[in-house]
């Protein structure tokens, strides 16, 4: 299972949220690729990035962090937040990042989603956020009516990288996954899974891994200093032995 520790970016910066609440935000450090160089000094193999002013406002927004964070690591990068259209794929894509994640535009416009899927074999990933079980958008500030299973199995003929699932209700609130929900999702359909949300101590990765999720996504605990990445990458190799 691999571990993927979280940059959440706004305004430049490296943050934080509650369960996604943007008055609910903890700095962690005015330097992205400083923080990036550390997590990858501790073990890290890759990263997931979030533009959190893209995803509440539709457009890639922290493009200067993002190209910095790229420049000083040699890992495998993801990135989430404002993806909307097939030029920021492309700009993205070629500035270096291995995939891109897509949630919001995917629950509205399936057919523009099918097509860039095609467009891009394996270079993107259906992002879904979840509020008891159903998917959320535009920075999870609305819910809709679909739940998280069936969107994702509304994609499963498609060369998608990966599902990266996040329950918002466990976000950010150091309070341990929703293995169950996780494992749900796993056992539904036939995309690697990434967990987000809530994964707080190594038991969390190592409960994570024993259900069969691919990737864990990993924020606040390693900000406030509760859990290493490499403490997180040994506990999930070992689940697997």
């Amino acid at each position: 299972m691999q571990i993927w520790p979280a940059i959440d970016l706004r305004g430049g910066k490296c943050v934080r949220l509650q369960q996604g609440d943007y008055n609910r935000e903890t700095v962690f450090g005015d330097d992205p690729a400083e923080m990036a160089q550390r997590w990858v000094e501790q073990g890290a193999e890759c990263l997931h990035l979030v533009d959190l002013d893209g995803a509440k406002d539709g457009q890639v927004s922290n493009r200067d962090a993002i190209a910095a964070i790229l420049k000083a690591v040699d890992i495998p990068c993801e990135l989430g937040g404002g993806i909307r259209d097939e030029e920021t794929i492309k700009t993205l894509l070629d500035l270096g990042m291995a995939r891109l994640v897509i949630g919001s535009k995917a629950v509205r416009e399936p057919e523009w989603f099918e097509e860039m899927c095609m467009r891009y074999p394996g270079k993107l990933a259906l992002g879904i956020d979840a509020r008891d079980g159903l998917a959320a958008t535009d920075g999870w500030l609305e819910t809709s009516n679909l739940s998280a299973i069936t969107l994702a199995q509304k994609y499963e003929h498609l060369p998608i990288a990966a599902v990266i699932y996040t329950d918002i209700a466990t976000d950010g609130m150091m309070a341990g996954p929703n293995v169950s929900a996780m494992a749900e999702m796993k056992a539904s359909i036939r995309f690697p899974v990434v967990a987000s949300g809530g994964v707080t101590t190594v038991e969390d990765v190592a409960q994570l891994a024993a259900a069969g999720l691919d990737g864990a996504i990993v924020g606040r605990t390693l900000y406030e200093g509760k859990m290493t990445v490499s403490a997180a990458v040994e506990a999930a190799r070992a689940a697997l032995l």
